[in-house]
């Protein structure tokens, strides 16, 4: 199945972000992609942690959930829409939510964001959880591809990919696929981004696909890029440093298996 990682320089801007956000999906589908995954906070990356408050959605409704339904419609494409900002219980927060619509346009799953990035260095600060409620349950989904062959995906958002144990829930309930759309800050992409990619595909013998925001923003923050897809052995299977831009791949079932078989890690997890 021919997947793609949708690498995003996103503004502050909805409509323009949307935008660019459908013209690189219509790529994805004009290459043969089943399944398109947008990056973390595509719709809008505001000038402010309190923007995403005015952007907020109710679940089922809203701009964002529209555009992304009739994109999987009309390309006939799997979009998981990176994450945009849902009404939770707080008028003071959002919930950081990936969405997942299937090529009829239906909401298939929904995933909440769990852990929420925290960085100070001295001279970058970052604290989500001044603006975004942390969601509480991990998420999978089903995707028949056109071959028949059925992936079971696992989904998650950027500081996630710190905390393993989220993964191995998934890789314990059979998943051969990991999303993880990102916007991680230059310092800490340049740092941990692909190691911890890699080794998310290795300890779970899965594919990882991890679209990224990649490069110097709108309201001055710069992210890291390197959107990949990484195979079930960690090879880093394609790649794109910054700028916008699709990330074409392809999930090898039989690969999988290959290396299941020769490497059945997840036989001697005791945990």
């Amino acid at each position: 199945m021919k997947v793609a990682a949708l690498q995003m320089v996103s503004g502050v801007a909805l409509q323009a972000n949307l935008a660019q956000a459908r013209h690189l999906l219509e790529q994805a589908a004009q290459a043969g992609a089943e399944l398109a995954v947008l990056p973390e906070y595509f719709c809008a990356m505001g000038l402010a942690d309190a923007d995403k408050l005015a952007l907020r959605e109710t679940m089922g409704d809203g701009v964002v959930q529209r555009f992304l339904a009739q994109a999987a419609r009309e390309l006939g494409l799997w979009v998981v829409g990176g994450t945009l900002p849902l009404v939770c219980d707080s008028e003071e927060r959002v919930h950081n939510t990936t969405l997942v619509f299937s090529p009829a346009g239906d909401c298939v799953a929904r995933y909440d964001k769990i852990h929420l990035f925290r960085f100070d260095n001295g001279t970058e600060c970052f604290d989500e959880a001044r603006v975004i409620q942390a969601g509480r349950e991990s998420v999978r989904f089903a995707l028949p591809a056109r071959d028949g062959n059925v992936w079971r995906v696992g989904l998650s958002v950027c500081y996630d990919l710190r905390f393993p144990e989220l993964y191995r829930q998934h890789a314990r309930a059979g998943a051969d696929l990991l999303l993880v759309p990102s916007a991680f800050t230059y310092t800490t992409g340049r740092a941990h981004w692909e190691v911890l990619l890699r080794a998310r595909a290795v300890e779970n013998l899965a594919y990882v696909l991890a679209p990224a925001q990649g490069g110097t923003h709108e309201n001055g923050r710069r992210t890291w890029g390197h959107s990949m897809l990484v195979d079930p052995w960690g090879s880093v299977l394609a790649q794109q440093r910054e700028g916008a831009g699709v990330v074409l791949g392809t999930l090898d079932a039989a690969h999988l298996r290959q290396v299941r078989r020769q490497l059945p890690a997840l036989e001697h997890c005791v945990l």
